[in-house]
């Protein structure tokens, strides 16, 4: 099949529709879904919500409780369905962490297997402009901490599309990431391709530093490999599409081109997931380079948010945010 441009919320209301052609067992229930979501992300490409097609049995409204709601789901994972749970914000997913962390996650490893939870858990992150503290934040890591849950951040339409497919066929708990600040984004989507879970993209090639992302932060570090390429600095850059399992393979493979290591993400740099990637990098070609000469040793650096809580103000916001500037002088630092 020929691809189609749309938007990244339009390839993921694709998917589900795909979903739910095909399986009928696949819901989705949450707040707002009735009038298509709160970002658009339940209408089809005529704009249509999709209750319309599916009907108010598989497209669920919620009251406003995030617990009721996946512990609701959770329930219907157990009885054979697959739900599609929409939290409109990550942030409100922390009134349903113990469903999450507790239930959803541990389920099948507590009950010998005779049990799967089979949802898919769509959290959008990361800052939307003039939302403040409560609307923005990045919290993938935590997810990532927690036995039982993969843990997706698509930062494209075709991969949302294809990822979402995939997240849905998993049969196990997905914490799936969608960036707010990606939805009016387009891009070419083949429908129905799927992409698989765990494998990164390899977004840009290069020798010199080898600069690893995901989400909308891939947008300011393609901004920014633009700027180093013009410089005499070529990026290999890798959207790691699944942060877990993440593609370990694929970004020790390019370090050990590159010889640099830059990871940037949208969230803080304390504790996040940036450090994880990091360390097993470090602690990966440490253990080949203790035999070698130690200027071979891989550079590593990774670049955050500063912590602190994404404000309302422009001046603040941009404060927490990560732009190309800082991602072009962490290169330089690794390169020079």
């Amino acid at each position: 099949m020929s691809a189609v441009q749309m938007t990244y919320a339009q390839a993921a209301a694709l998917a589900l529709s795909q979903a739910m052609e095909q399986n009928p067992h696949v819901v989705a229930l949450g707040e707002d879904l009735g009038r298509g979501g709160v970002f658009g992300q339940y209408r089809d490409a005529e704009g249509a919500p999709l209750v319309q097609r599916f009907g108010p049995d598989r497209i669920i409204d919620t009251p406003i409780s995030e617990s009721t709601i996946v512990g609701a789901a959770v329930g219907m994972a157990l009885a054979g369905c697959t739900p599609v749970v929409e939290l409109r914000v990550v942030d409100f997913a922390l009134c349903a962490i113990d469903e999450v962390v507790n239930q959803a996650a541990k389920n099948r490893y507590m009950f010998g297997g005779q049990g799967r939870v089979p949802m898919v858990l769509r959290m959008p992150i990361g800052i939307w402009s003039a939302s403040a503290a409560q609307h923005s934040q990045s919290l993938e890591a935590w997810f990532a901490h927690i036995p039982g849950l993969v843990v997706v951040a698509p930062a494209t339409a075709a991969d949302n599309h294809g990822l979402l497919l995939a997240a849905l066929a998993s049969g196990d708990p997905v914490v799936y990431m969608e960036h707010k600040e990606l939805w009016a984004v387009p891009g070419e989507v083949v429908p129905g391709e799927v992409v698989p879970l765990g494998k990164a993209r390899i977004a840009r090639e290069g020798r010199d530093v080898t600069i690893v992302s995901w989400s909308r932060q891939m947008t300011a570090c393609q901004d920014a490999a633009e700027q180093l390429a013009a410089q005499g600095v070529q990026v290999e850059l890798i959207d790691l599409r699944t942060l877990w399992p993440w593609d370990k393979a694929a970004v020790l493979a390019s370090v050990a081109k590159t010889g640099r290591l830059l990871v940037v993400h949208e969230a803080i740099r304390a504790a996040g997931f940036g450090a994880e990637i990091a360390a097993t990098v470090a602690e990966e070609t440490g253990a080949t380079n203790s035999k070698a000469h130690s200027a071979s040793a891989v550079r590593v650096a990774r670049l955050g948010a500063p912590r602190i809580p994404v404000g309302y103000a422009p001046t603040l916001e941009a404060e927490a945010r990560v732009s190309a500037a800082h991602i072009v002088a962490a290169a330089h630092k690794l390169v020079t």
